[in-house]
């Protein structure tokens, strides 16, 4: 298993055509890959060594692709120049689901050869950077939930995503026997993310009908992001071609569990090998443990728009549902928001604020960022949580997104690790986003008040 190459291996593929499409991608605001599809005698004459350029207002586009006027990035002022797609190539995949293609990710630089500050992978690699030069290694890894449905994308929009068909008609929290009706798709998508060089570790039914969560292998954070990205694209591609479908909504059913995105991390020494976060000599956690584990929790509701990026999100966050509804610590206690899980190298914070429909750029930057702040400000975690953390007296995560985005915007400490320019941006595409919601009207005001009012 290792579907990641050199330049080298790519460039003879190509001459050999057993590569006749390249992939060049980077992820926009919300996650997704953006890009270009390069023959493959293009990419080997030019854009390897040139790369290639795309327009600017992918990073100020909402969801629709709508440009949003506002942003000090581009606007149609500045007539949405174009950006500098560089290729990373420590990232070329070949990819297995794909004919003949291989994908490359790409950092961002502007007209000038800057790197763009606002693009999500220069936000992870700032805080990357940060705690090299204190002498960590960040490793993370990603547990993602999806709903998966008897649907193509297709016929769901057909349907307006109501009455959908689920790929399962119970719970099916660890049950084999439902998840061996759905293997055909997740089966399918375990053994291409191997072929594509991303370790997986397994997958179980989940607390929902149709509901499955995949884990990845850990990795550092950087690899992980680019990973997990190319995960959950893989996948709904996947099961696209199987006449499937599947969401990494946070909370696709008021009725039904949310998808989670159950965050990972800790502390390596610089060389990668040693983990920081256990004291073997005392034969308990360390000190760097405790401020990182604080620094998470002083900062959850000031980072929260990195964690819970849509409207959407703050659904999920509903008592008795395994969504977090306090910020609390406790070991091995999933009614919390931070699960303290493993054993010596492994020992490590489970971070359960995310949803499945976070960022992972960002929310590793997040992470990575409260953590440092926990240690430069020699924080200490709170006392452990002892019972259910849904009826503990302790801080709320934040219930909406205007909420999140209000803790994010006043945050000193956000605009000390990523900068005004950050804040202010994804600040105003949250803002966005919030007026968009403002003048919808929805299933459920139609429902309560058409007849009624």
């Amino acid at each position: 298993m290792n579907g990641k190459i050199q330049v080298s291996e790519l460039l003879k593929r190509i001459q050999k055509g057993e590569i006749e499409t390249v992939m060049l991608v980077f992820p926009d605001m919300q996650g997704r890959w953006m890009g270009k599809r390069l023959t493959g005698r293009f990419f080997a004459q030019t854009a390897k060594e040139h790369g290639v350029h795309a327009c600017a207002y992918l990073l100020t586009v909402d969801m629709e692709m709508e440009p949003v006027p506002g942003f000090k990035l581009t606007s149609w002022e500045k007539g949405y120049q174009d950006f500098h797609m560089a290729p990373d190539f420590s990232t070329i995949r070949i990819l297995p689901w794909l004919d003949k293609t291989a994908m490359i990710v790409c950092d961002l630089d502007d007209e000038h050869g800057n790197p763009v500050e606002t693009a999500p992978r220069t936000i992870l690699r700032r805080q990357i950077e940060r705690a090299r030069k204190l002498g960590y290694v960040v490793k993370t890894a990603s547990e993602l939930e999806f709903y998966l449905y008897r649907e193509t994308y297709e016929s769901a929009r057909h349907k307006d995503y109501h009455d959908l068909s689920h790929h399962g008609h119970y719970i099916e929290d660890y049950h084999m026997l439902q998840g061996t009706r759905i293997e055909y798709v997740v089966g399918d998508i375990r053994a291409k993310m191997e072929a594509a060089g991303i370790p997986v570790e397994g997958s179980k039914g989940e607390w929902g009908p149709g509901q499955h969560e995949l884990n990845l292998g850990y990795a550092e954070a950087l690899e992980m992001a680019d990973r997990h990205t190319t995960y959950k694209h893989g996948a709904k591609e996947i099961a696209m071609s199987k006449g499937a479908s599947l969401t990494f909504m946070a909370k696709p059913d008021a009725k039904l569990a949310g998808s989670s995105f159950h965050l990972h991390s800790s502390l390596w020494d610089a060389s990668g090998r040693k983990a920081l976060f256990w004291d073997p000599s005392k034969k308990k956690p360390s000190k760097l443990f405790h401020g990182f584990l604080a620094g998470q929790m002083a900062l959850a509701r000031e980072f929260s728009l990195f964690l819970a990026p849509t409207i959407n999100s703050y659904k999920r966050y509903q008592a008795g549902t395994f969504a977090p509804t306090r910020i609390a610590w406790a070991h091995d206690n999933r009614t919390c928001g931070f699960r303290i899980v493993g054993e010596g190298e492994a020992y490590r914070v489970e971070n359960r604020v995310p949803g499945a429909d976070a960022n992972p750029y960002l929310a590793f930057a997040a992470t990575i960022a409260a953590g440092l702040h926990g240690i430069e400000k020699g924080l200490t975690p709170p006392a452990e949580l002892k019972g259910n953390a849904y009826l503990a007296n302790v801080k709320a995560v934040p219930a909406t997104l205007a909420e999140a985005l209000g803790e994010f915007e006043s945050s000193k400490a956000a605009k000390a690790a990523f900068g005004e320019d950050v804040v202010e941006h994804y600040a105003h595409a949250a803002r966005a986003e919030l007026a968009s919601y403002d003048k919808a009207v929805t299933c459920w005001e139609r429902e309560r008040y058409f007849e009624r009012i």
